[in-house]
């Protein structure tokens, strides 16, 4: 069981790395900021792997497996992988991030724990997270286009310096079918090691005798934070520090509209949230997005 873990570890870190590759390139040959990739595309790659692990533990039986993961990996996301991204160099967070989408994350953190004070996620409440989500998304990107185009209608900054050298710009864009194939092949390592981790972190929980819930918050989130870790501090070395903050903010918004949301919409009875969590682990949350 301890080798199915660390398996599904490595197997969820590697397929991270090559999802976040794909849809990283992908996204930048559309011309979108480092600050929209960071807040949208990034953001929901490196969000795959819980998405992978509390769908799975939904379904095998595990929901506090599948809570705890969540929870657990946006306390992470904040503490753990801001924190060691800060300590390369300061954060600074851009004004739109400060005055919007912070506050969509702390609006998140919030509204789940009000759902849950019943003791469940419905699927009703599931597609009500999900539908908030893609309204942030779609009002991100227009925004981001309308800023690019300054608001003329005109082509973006990016397109234009592409046209004028148009040469170096085919040079450096990889072919899209390569960014499809890491896309495709991240999403597959992420299946697999989410199967293992939640098979893994499930044995080790009975034979601990301890809850799911607890090794959800601790054990699986740590992991499944791993790709936002990765990605945050490869990004403020290289100088991309709206990304990695846009990074956190966006995937602990992701982790609830898309990972609880989705989970409690394809689970057969919604999800069954613990009163521990809804004592404690949820208004921690709440507590540290604020």
């Amino acid at each position: 069981m301890v080798l199915a873990l660390v398996a599904g570890f490595v197997l969820l870190v590697a397929g991270g790395e090559t999802l976040v590759r794909g849809a990283g390139s992908l996204a930048r040959t559309l011309g979108m900021s480092s600050l929209v990739v960071g807040l949208t595309v990034v953001s929901f790659t490196t969000s795959a792997p819980e998405l992978a692990v509390s769908t799975d533990a939904a379904f095998s039986g595990y929901p506090g497996l599948a809570v705890g993961n969540v929870v657990g990996s946006n306390i992470a996301n904040i503490l753990l992988v801001l924190g060691a991204s800060a300590l390369f160099f300061p954060l600074a967070a851009d004004s739109r991030v400060v005055r919007a989408d912070i506050p969509v994350m702390a609006a998140f953190s919030v509204a789940v724990p009000l759902m849950a004070l019943d003791g469940n996620l419905s699927r009703f409440e599931g597609c009500v997270l999900l539908a908030f989500l893609l309204v942030y998304v779609t009002v991100t990107v227009l925004v981001s286009r309308r800023r690019a185009t300054g608001g003329s209608g005109s082509a973006p900054v990016s397109a234009g310096l592409a046209a004028q050298a148009p040469g170096r710009a085919n040079a450096r864009a990889k072919p899209i079918l390569v960014d499809v194939v890491l896309v495709v092949l991240g999403a597959a390592l992420l299946v697999a090691g989410a199967r293992l981790l939640v098979h893994g972190a499930s044995a080790i929980a009975a034979a601990l005798g301890v809850s799911d819930l607890l090794i959800g918050l601790t054990v699986v989130a740590i992991g499944t934070s791993l790709p936002e870790l990765v990605t945050c501090v490869v990004a403020v070395v290289r100088g991309e520090r709206d990304m990695a903050v846009g990074n956190v903010v966006g995937s602990n918004v992701f982790n609830l509209g898309v990972v609880l949301g989705l989970t409690a919409v394809v689970a057969p009875e919604g999800i069954a949230v613990a009163p521990t969590a809804l004592r404690f682990d949820l208004p921690i949350m709440a507590a540290v997005a604020w």
